[in-house]
């Protein structure tokens, strides 16, 4: 039975090379998605400067889409800053 001499550089080796390979069923695994950051409604009329009212008719007009669970909405923050992006105004409008 041959036998081989394993020296440090190629068990360091071997570990980047595991490493890397982990890292890429990782990401396969979970898509390199962000997590969804949840804000509830005291966090978006405080973002957006607004009131309740303001807050229920962007619900109504479907421009802000508000998920409910027991009774408390939740909002995504990414939806919000792209709402925020997607009507920015340039000067004299």
């Amino acid at each position: 039975m041959p036998t081989s001499i394993i020296t440090t550089d190629d068990l360091r080796d071997f570990k980047i090379e595991l490493l890397e390979e982990f890292e890429q069923l990782l990401n396969k695994h979970i898509g390199n998605a962000a997590p969804i950051t949840w804000l509830r409604s005291a966090d978006v009329k405080k973002k957006l400067k607004i009131s309740t009212s303001t807050l229920q008719n962007l619900r109504n007009k479907q421009i802000i889409k508000g998920h409910k669970i027991e009774g408390i909405l939740f909002y995504d923050a990414a939806e919000i800053d792209k709402l925020l992006i997607e009507n920015e105004i340039q000067n004299g409008d």
